[in-house]
């Protein structure tokens, strides 16, 4: 497995600049679609729009533990079961779900801009892709984004 599976949909875009521009982008794109648009999967077995901004919510919060955990100076992160997560997305409205994702996106930000060049290249291991630097999560992040984003054109 790959350290970041993302970097193809990061390419060489920076990735705080991506991570700050995210919630934006969602805003722009959950208003303009119906209860109906919001609810009809893609495709069979994929997520809804509502599902998929609770999926980016949860993130928000499996990474950034992840950032602090390795500027913290733990040696592991945690890796997470994001199909047994989804289990609970019909609990959660598309609003919420967005709102959540926005707050705490604006905290992660802020942690990422604070953190110096060293802070960037500190050591960690995930027990499914290896050892990696901080930065490589920020990178992940900001694929992560991008790899749901542009399935919409926003």
């Amino acid at each position: 497995m790959e350290l970041n599976p993302y970097a193809a949909s990061l390419g060489a875009r920076d990735p705080a600049k991506v991570m700050a521009e995210t919630p934006e982008r969602w805003a722009r794109v959950v208003p303009g679609l119906s209860a109906e648009q919001m609810e009809a999967r893609p495709a069979p077995g994929k997520w809804n729009m509502r599902e998929l901004l609770a999926h980016v919510a949860d993130c928000e919060i499996a990474f950034g533990f992840r950032l602090r955990q390795a500027y913290g100076g733990e040696k592991m992160v945690q890796p997470f079961d994001q199909d047994a997560w989804a289990r609970a997305y019909g609990s959660y409205s598309a609003e919420t779900a967005l709102r959540v994702f926005t707050v705490l996106r604006a905290w992660n930000v802020a942690f990422v801009k604070g953190l110096s060049e060293a802070d960037k290249r500190l050591l960690v291991v995930h027990p499914e892709r290896g050892e990696m630097v901080l930065w490589t999560i920020v990178e992940t992040m900001a694929g992560h984004d991008l790899h749901h984003l542009d399935k919409f054109g926003a």
